[in-house]
């Protein structure tokens, strides 16, 4: 049993009593400051509103700096026309494409097949960005730590900002079309949410899902075709680089605290979630509503991919500075959850030496900070407007 499956249970009577009934606290996790979400007499404690740690502020500060607005112009048009046969993303990035499922096709069919494959994949992430959102309200339930619950408090009005703002995007280019979340996608999340364990919803949400967020939209921003998409990643990834922050801190306050065996577990479940997430994120399986449209069977397609795409194509794709993957494992390196355990494992995809080497930059804060200057400018020219209003 892992040190936090044998919870501590720290029962105490306080003077003050909630209609009638005495207030407990009755089960705090010290190693992770957490109570179950159905335990709100611990956040009344009187002792608790004292208990602010520093370690959150200065984000919590920045908040204003990269606030946008989805549905204000200034911040982003949705009325930007994009021709329907062009594609969305370079045919490049369509990996069907390099396999026998493009001998197949003609060079409309592979236009239409880049852009439904982009439906999908704007879909994954609209439905990632719901999944940060609930789970961000739900450690609000459960910090004690009142700094960090402010902090996920913002976060979920990020994300809340960011289902609305991918929500438009898919109405300005699918008509509105989104696409059910693939089984892989749509388990992890369902486990992180639903989890009352502590480290699956801060590791599996702030370093795996965000992890992959980054290097997804640094990826769009990059190579995307169209200029309002690449617009919306931008802004939501002034965002996701604190939301990174938050996860990096977090793990640098917590890990160092957690005896050996749950220190290992920490580990051992990210790195099942890692290998989950890179052999079944995208096949051809998880994908497979959007074959039968070119006369493609999904079996085959996945026989045509597994041909095309073997463990050395992986590691050539990884030395990509914003594949997701590799991205994915230098945040869990730089957050200490890669020891020497489990090094081995990530090793057989990505130099993790020379991962340790590049600094704690990550992919995409070069974007985020660009964007994050063109907000303060909008910003700043909207309070003028506010106060000239106000006098």
């Amino acid at each position: 049993m892992t040190a936090l499956a044998n919870r501590i249970r720290v029962n105490y009577d306080c003077h003050k009593r909630l209609g009638g009934v005495a207030v407990v606290i009755e089960r705090l996790d010290p190693a992770y400051n957490t109570v179950p979400r159905d335990d709100f007499p611990a956040m009344i404690d009187v002792g608790r509103y004292a208990q602010r740690s520093p370690y959150f502020d200065e984000i919590i500060a920045r908040t204003e700096e990269h606030f946008w607005n989805p549905d204000d112009r200034d911040y982003i048009r949705w009325d930007e026309p994009w021709p329907r046969e062009q594609s969305l993303f370079p045919l490049g990035m369509i990996p069907e494409l390099h396999t026998a499922v493009g001998d197949r096709l003609d060079e409309g069919q592979k236009i239409a097949l880049a852009n439904a494959s982009a439906c999908w994949t704007l879909s994954q992430i609209l439905h990632g960005e719901q999944g940060a959102l609930s789970l961000s309200t739900s450690l609000c339930d459960i910090f004690i730590d009142p700094g960090a619950q402010e902090y996920a408090a913002n976060q979920a009005r990020e994300e809340a900002r960011h289902v609305h703002g991918f929500s438009n995007y898919m109405r300005a280019r699918f008509d509105g079309t989104v696409m059910p979340v693939g089984q892989t996608l749509g388990v992890l999340l369902n486990d992180l949410v639903q989890s009352d364990v502590v480290y699956k919803k801060l590791v599996g949400m702030q370093m795996l899902v965000e992890g992959l967020a980054m290097g997804a939209f640094a990826t769009l921003y990059v190579k995307a075709n169209d200029p309002l998409l690449r617009r919306l990643c931008q802004l939501v990834m002034t965002d996701e680089a604190f939301h990174h922050k938050f996860g990096k801190i977090w793990a640098h306050a917590t890990m160092p605290k957690l005896d050996e065996a749950e220190r290992h577990a920490v580990e051992d479940w990210a790195l099942e979630c890692f290998n989950r997430l890179l052999f079944n994120l995208v096949n051809a399986e998880q994908k497979r509503a959007l074959y039968p449209q070119f006369g493609l069977e999904w079996e085959w397609v996945r026989s045509a991919m597994m041909e095309a795409f073997t463990d050395n194509e992986r590691r050539r794709f990884m030395k990509e500075s914003t594949n997701v993957f590799r991205v994915l494992i230098k945040t869990l390196l730089k957050a200490g959850i890669i020891t020497e355990r489990t090094r081995a494992h990530y090793a057989t995809w990505v130099d993790v030496e020379e991962l340790a080497g590049e600094g704690d930059r990550m992919v995409g804060d070069d974007i985020a900070e660009a964007g994050i200057a063109y907000l303060k400018d909008i910003n700043a020219n909207k309070r003028k407007v506010v106060r000239k209003i106000a006098d």
